[in-house]
């Protein structure tokens, strides 16, 4: 990875994408620094310290810290990514998304626009509900309609602009800028995740041993479960296919073998994701509104959906939430699968092309053994998105690590820089034959 990097930095182009990139995430932490005018901070900085390990602990851990600091990103690109999902979901239920999507370039361009329109109406959505629950907590200066309209305006703007950096960067830095923006949100929120575990774990221990062992153990947990992701993120199963000849022209083409790449973790992160939304909106509801606190039947039912209450010796009833939530994951990974990859589409691809799969007559019975593979894949891929959430939610439980980073982050950390460095290598394999074609 270095090595790629340092020659990436030898390519002008690249190295004045690398600058903007880099110039566009000064911009964003400047940002979230910069508060909200009209929210009383400190009294909003004090109900946030008493919600630790809750909801509100991932929300915050994925705007890099923007939502504790009531900033004007706090709502980050959270209503993007929401209305991108809801627009993929779409895509599949109204025929006219679904031909704007197959319709090429111009097709993607429609799509992102709406995109964007639905991000902005959700962000308008979100500070709307933020701006008047703040107002009747006491968290505003003064509660008024000006400044809820000041709140409103400020978090949607923020949000929207923070959806133009990422397109910016797409266009003009390096990656997928969206993605980018989330992932250095996440990292700004390490340091201080370590020096908690460092506290808690380390310093506090009163024989030296004892605190080095804590250390290994910590640096050992990390180390596995990047690798661990690594794996995770890079696994495919290659499905064999063999291209007859054909005559096209007065040349004979094709008798060329190549295969169909099935990645284990078909869904990325997005299952982790659609999960915990499920689980914990009705806690971020509840919450806002001053509820779940007493100890009726549906405080309990809120108590067993947020994680803080899981893996807990002392409460073990409320870890059926955990069960409920891995259950979600492998149900949503399939889901996802369900709507992004069409093994009958591309059986009759192939068909039209004269590929096969040795072994394997073309058409529906092409499509019945892409399903069946994909049917195994995916649950293995479950299966580990699962572990990887379900570590750190155990030693939080267990061990009392209360940290903001979690599975999900590490996924969407490994995952994006693993893409962005591919990404590179692409751009500098573009140019070196560019070069050598010139020459």
């Amino acid at each position: 990875m270095l090595k790629t990097l340092r020659n990436a930095f030898k390519i002008k182009d690249i190295r004045d994408r690398i600058f903007f990139t880099f110039f566009m995430l000064i911009v964003i932490r400047i940002g979230s620094q910069l508060p909200v005018p009209g929210v009383n901070r400190d009294v909003f900085l004090e109900w946030f310290s008493g919600r630790s390990g809750d909801a509100f602990s991932f929300f915050d851990a994925i705007t890099g810290g923007s939502f504790e600091q009531m900033s004007i990103f706090a709502l980050n690109i959270t209503p993007y990514i929401t209305s991108s999902i809801i627009m993929q979901l779409l895509t599949i239920a109204i025929p006219k998304l679904e031909e704007m999507q197959k319709d090429g370039e111009e097709g993607r361009k429609k799509i992102a626009e709406i995109t964007r329109y639905v991000t902005v109406g959700l962000a308008l959505i979100e500070s709307v509900a933020l701006a008047v629950s703040f107002g009747r907590s006491g968290y505003l200066t003064n509660y008024n309609a000006l400044s809820v309209i000041t709140v409103v305006a400020t978090l949607t703007a923020g949000s929207a602009v923070l959806m133009w950096i990422g397109e910016r960067i797409t266009e003009k830095g390096i990656g997928n800028g969206i993605s980018i923006v989330l992932v250095i949100n996440i990292i700004s929120r390490l340091p201080e995740d370590l020096s908690v575990l460092y506290q808690q774990f380390i310093a506090g221990q009163s024989i030296p041993a004892r605190a080095v062992l804590s250390a290994v153990v910590i640096l050992a947990i990390i180390v596995a479960m990047v690798v661990f992701v690594i794996v995770l993120q890079d696994a495919e199963r290659k499905i064999p296919v063999q291209y007859s000849k054909r005559i096209q022209g007065r040349k004979q083409v094709g008798s060329q073998s190549t295969h169909i790449p099935l990645k284990v973790n078909t869904g990325g992160v997005v299952p982790v994701i659609f999960a915990q939304s499920l689980m914990q909106t009705p806690v971020i509801i509840a919450s806002l509104l001053g509820k779940g606190d007493g100890t009726g039947i549906a405080s309990k039912i809120l108590k067993g959906l947020s994680q803080s209450n899981w893996c807990d010796p002392s409460q073990p009833v409320y870890s059926i939430g955990l069960v409920i939530y891995i259950a979600l994951i492998i149900a949503f990974a399939y889901f996802y699968t369900s709507i992004t990859f069409n093994p009958l589409e591309i059986a009759n691809n192939m068909k039209k092309q004269g590929g096969f799969i040795p072994g394997i007559r073309p058409g529906k019975p092409t499509s019945d053994y892409l399903t069946k593979i994909l049917t195994y894949i995916v649950f293995i891929g479950a299966v580990g998105l699962s572990i990887v959430a379900f570590m750190p939610i155990f030693f939080s439980g267990v061990f009392k690590a209360n940290v903001s980073f979690g599975g999900t982050s590490i996924i969407i950390i490994v995952g994006v820089i693993i893409e962005t460095i591919k990404q590179i290598e692409s751009q500098m394999l573009v140019r070196y034959y560019k070069g050598f074609l010139n020459d």
